[in-house]
């Protein structure tokens, strides 16, 4: 039996809905980390990408971390867990490796850099998939179609 016959893929905009709540979750528990690091300078300096060590721990290797572990153990980040929708593996609809997930997360890199294209691929894709689920073999769907 097909586990994946007749799931609903989770579309363009309710992935974009889940994307701003975790920016929006995120943001809310590294900015005050960093103001307290760097001071009111850290918002209004825009001269650097990363301001320094502690800036790159925090604002770029914790939210990574947190994404992927979320992933690992709610196949979703808790804006996915919020709107319904959660990741699993294209082939089998189970949920997918460590593997998958990591290389998930930075494949996200081959989606954003060519001017977003990997993800607004989603809204063309038969099966809702932007570049990352392709090279990772996921696919997002509503949550509670395999249960």
């Amino acid at each position: 039996m097909n586990r994946m016959a007749g799931v609903e893929y989770a579309g363009f905009w309710i992935r974009v809905g889940a994307s701003l709540i975790d920016t929006i979750l995120i943001a809310l528990l590294t900015s005050p980390i960093v103001y307290l690091i760097y001071g009111p300078e850290y918002f209004t300096d825009s001269d650097q990408l990363i301001a320094g060590g502690w800036d790159f721990l925090v604002t770029w290797v914790l939210p990574a971390v947190a994404v992927i572990v979320f992933w690992i153990y709610r196949s979703a980040t808790p804006g996915k867990i919020i709107l319904g929708i959660r990741i699993v593996d294209a082939q089998t609809g189970d949920k997918p490796s460590t593997g998958q997930l990591i290389g998930r997360y930075f494949a996200y890199y081959v989606s954003a850099i060519p001017l977003m294209l990997g993800f607004l691929w989603i809204a063309f894709d038969r099966r809702k998939q932007g570049w990352h689920d392709k090279l990772a073999g996921t696919v997002v769907i509503e949550d509670d179609v395999l249960d």
